[in-house]
């Protein structure tokens, strides 16, 4: 870090200081719960996922809408909510969204059917704002302590950790019990434990300090929401229709435009919703853009590869074969790479620079994704890719809203970690669409006499190519336009004003 030389060694040479965590601990191990229950969420249904699509009678393709419901509800709510964080206090929105999400997860085990069961699968995605809302909470409760950057990128591996740990919980229970149990008692698990998180956010975390205050920007969060709706229903409607329909290009390329007339509105606005100034700030733009990158295979890949793993290849020609548990064990070995990701860059940032931390995480990224080209064949090969991939990303997971939160004016903290959960979203909502586009077709050769409920291997090739493919691009992007100095502790000065001016 960009920090005086402190203690010298015996020999003369000059150590950096250890972040400490100090007074954050205490908010920070009760918020490791919270991400905990998060990540289980996220891996608990994973390895179910094929057994939920023969439940409601779909095929595997079908199960791209879940993931992709999820991602649009999260880029309609984080911006909102996130400004409310900044406004109301982010403890308090932490305990909305969970209440939101405990409802939703306690409803899906009686969905009678997939329209209902993913109009409660898309509630339960409020949970995506509870990292982003914590990042922003501990960067304004640690505005007094030394090391700031490097005490919350600590404090956010920490999390992060804590949610790949309940990822792989999740995923390691769920697997099992899928085997050995009916789906109803298996699918009400998760909503007791959301309400366990619940009572331990109203009672084990504090409200943030001076919230600024202020009226939402309504008319803002209108064209922003109608943006977003238009662009991402385009994308569904391309995911019914093919890339051919000229009805889905014409309702994203109208979310597309309202852009403009929002962001004209924000610029005038004196408290925006989103200070679209962000986006020009050397700072923050390049973060912004690499978690788009990154949400595209961090988001976009996650139900491709669980059904990748359940194909049968004795009737597909491709697949694993894998049952429920052995899907689960592969999404374990991930998420163990995540962890390790999110824990050593920290570590790895003292001894390079945040910039080429994240700079070789993308890369890990990319590798482990275009690994799956020649090396997709047997359980060994396919764990191997997940665990270069799972390292990369858990570094990149714990370090965006944080790197985020560094670059923003202290006022625009939850904005700007939020932005990069937003941001993220996108690119995973529009990996979504594609990939579900490129699976749907169905499998060819022997499948042409099974039931044709598998992707096609074509569309699986589709996944590797561009995941790998964006990784490097961020990689690139993070390498040769992000400042030198990015993500570090500055000296304090006005100079973050810039990025939207302090706001009265």
């Amino acid at each position: 870090m960009n920090v005086s030389a402190g203690r010298t060694a015996r020999s003369g040479s000059a150590q950096k200081p250890k972040a400490r965590l100090g007074a954050l601990a205490g908010v920070v191990a009760f918020l490791a719960f919270v991400e905990y229950t998060s990540g289980f969420l996220q891996g608990y249904y994973t390895p179910m996922l094929t057994d939920i699509a023969r439940h409601l009678r779909v095929p595997d393709a079908d199960v791209n809408w879940l993931e992709g419901s999820q991602l649009i509800l999260s880029a309609l709510v984080v911006p909102a909510l996130a400004k409310l964080g900044d406004m109301v206090g982010h403890r308090r929105i932490l305990l909305w969204s969970t209440a939101l999400t405990g409802l939703a997860t306690l409803a899906l085990p009686f969905a009678p059917n997939f329209a209902v069961f993913l109009v409660c699968w898309t509630l339960q995605g409020f949970y995506v704002v509870w990292l982003p809302i914590e990042i922003a909470l501990l960067w304004v409760r640690s505005r007094d302590i030394k090391l700031r950057s490097a005490v919350v990128a600590k404090a956010a591996g920490l999390l992060v950790a804590a949610l790949e740990v309940g990822a792989i919980s999740g995923a390691l229970l769920g697997g099992q019990l899928i085997d050995s149990l009916p789906l109803f008692p298996v699918l009400l698990i998760p909503g007791v434990l959301v309400s366990v998180c619940f009572v331990v956010i109203a009672f084990g975390v504090k409200e943030s300090p001076e919230p600024t205050g202020g009226r939402l920007d309504i008319v803002g969060l209108t064209l922003v929401t109608f943006a977003i709706l238009g662009f991402t229903g385009g994308l569904s409607l391309m995911r019914l229709h093919g890339f051919e329909s000229p009805l889905a290009w014409g309702v994203t390329l109208l979310g597309l435009l309202l852009v403009w007339p929002f962001a004209r509105w924000e610029l005038r606005h004196p408290d925006p919703i989103i200070d679209v100034r962000m986006f020009r700030s050397p700072a923050l733009a390049p973060v912004f853009i690499t978690a788009a990158l990154f949400g595209i295979s961090v988001l976009g890949s996650q139900a491709p590869l669980s059904t990748f793993m359940r194909t049968d290849p004795e009737v597909y020609g491709y697949g694993i074969g894998a049952g429920g548990f052995t899907t689960s064990l592969a999404i374990g070995c991930y998420l163990i790479g995540m962890i390790t990701g999110a824990l050593l860059f920290p570590q790895v940032s003292r001894l390079l620079t945040p910039r080429i931390t994240l700079t070789c995480a993308a890369v890990l990224v990319g590798i482990g994704y275009l690994m799956f080209l020649p090396m997709h064949d047997t359980f060994a090969q396919v764990i191997t890719n997940m665990i270069i991939t799972g390292i990369g990303s858990g570094a990149l997971v714990a370090a965006l809203p944080a790197a985020a939160a560094a670059g923003a004016h202290e006022s625009q903290t939850g904005v700007a970690t939020g932005l990069t959960n937003s941001s993220k979203t996108m690119g995973g909502a529009v990996s979504s669409a594609v990939f579900g586009i490129a699976l749907m077709h169905g499998a060819t050769g022997a499948a042409a006499d099974a039931t044709a409920t598998a992707g096609s291997f074509s569309g699986y090739v589709t996944v590797w190519v561009v995941c790998g493919g964006a990784a490097l691009v961020a990689a690139a992007l993070l390498l040769f336009i992000v400042p030198k100095n990015a993500f570090q502790d500055r000296p304090a000065s006005p100079a973050p004003a810039a990025v939207g001016g302090a706001r009265p």
